[in-house]
């Protein structure tokens, strides 16, 4: 007969050591999308709570919707910001995207 029977082998005994290789490229891709991915967004986030805390009245913004106005009335929650002369809306605090000018603070002596 040309075919030789089969034997199936006997399966090695997991030894602790190989677990814990299995694992390495999980925690090695977790650190990689940490390093990568996670730790810049709340870098941003923290960022972005710092700018929207420190609006004040006179500031120019952009919204969300890509309004550009000037910050004219200042809330708990929300602003309300001039888009036009005479047109004034109120907008979330968190909609804002950025800051176009700051107003400089006024000297004490003048």
């Amino acid at each position: 007969m040309f075919v030789t029977p089969a034997y199936a082998q006997a399966a090695a005994a997991p030894s602790g050591m190989s677990s814990i290789a299995s694992f390495v490229p999980l925690i090695l891709i977790f650190v990689i999308m940490y390093f990568l991915m996670i730790r810049p967004q709340q870098k941003r986030m923290k960022e972005h709570r710092s700018m929207v805390e420190a609006l004040k009245k006179g500031d120019e913004v952009i919204t969300q919707g890509g309004l550009i106005g000037k910050v004219t009335t200042v809330r708990d929650n929300e602003l309300e910001v001039e888009i036009a002369p005479g047109v004034k809306t109120r907008v979330v605090r968190s909609s804002i995207t950025g800051v176009v000018t700051k107003t400089a603070p006024v000297a004490a002596n003048s």
